[in-house]
């Protein structure tokens, strides 16, 4: 019987080639949810927890929102080069991240913030000036944001799990998965120069000053 198997999966492997195979090892498994009366987030119990709630909700919305329009800039610049390609990879995962908030929202009630034409116009900016930078320059601003955007969702996750992580268990998985997104970015950048671009250090640094500032007031308008 174990040599029977083995012949079997040999000869499916064969069949079906490595290459196919390191792509079906790649899928991304959608989130499964349980069957609560919700779908993400659970039905606020007072005040307190829904000014909570939505000030996590409409900031990681933002976020997403500004990633998309960062990507967006740096592919108006870059998008015929090299660097195109991997851009776009990044950028589909944030489309993805921001349809995700975005049903978050309708579903919950969330007003977004009011500062989303500025996130808007700024994003693109910021995308399209970094990449004027060239491919060093892009992927500068790429690991400046994404640290931003992994250490506020770690900060979520810990505020979440403190208070009651049963209750908080979709919410959760959300946040560690766009979470985990978010550093493969950072890391793609780390990998593909970013530290290279000349004043990496006051760049960076500058990029996230900026958006700690846009977390602040997405938080509160």
């Amino acid at each position: 019987m174990h040599r029977a198997s083995h012949t079997a999966l040999y000869n499916w492997t064969k069949i079906v080639g490595p290459a196919m195979i390191r792509q079906c090892l790649k899928c991304r498994v959608p989130l499964q949810l349980s069957s609560r009366a919700y779908s993400v987030v659970p039905t606020p119990r007072d005040s307190e927890e829904k000014e909570m709630l939505h000030r996590i909700l409409r900031v990681d919305h933002a976020g997403e929102y500004g990633a998309n329009r960062i990507y967006a800039g740096q592919m108006a610049v870059l998008g015929r080069s090299s660097t195109g390609p991997l851009i776009q990879e990044m950028w589909d995962q944030e489309k993805e991240h921001l349809a995700k908030f975005n049903e978050i929202l309708a579903e919950s009630r969330v007003r977004p913030t009011a500062l989303l034409p500025f996130w808007n116009i700024a994003g693109f900016v910021l995308g399209a000036s970094s990449a004027l930078l060239g491919k060093e320059g892009a992927m500068a601003c790429t690991v400046a944001v994404e640290e931003s955007i992994s250490e506020h969702y770690n900060s979520q996750i810990r505020a979440l799990m403190e208070k009651d992580p049963d209750r908080y268990t979709e919410l959760l998985l959300v946040i560690k998965e766009f979470r985990d997104d978010e550093i493969e970015h950072h890391d793609t950048g780390l990998e593909h120069d970013a530290e290279s671009v000349p004043g990496y250090w006051l760049l960076k640094n500058a990029i996230q000053l900026g958006c700690k500032a846009a977390i602040y007031a997405s938080q509160r308008v």
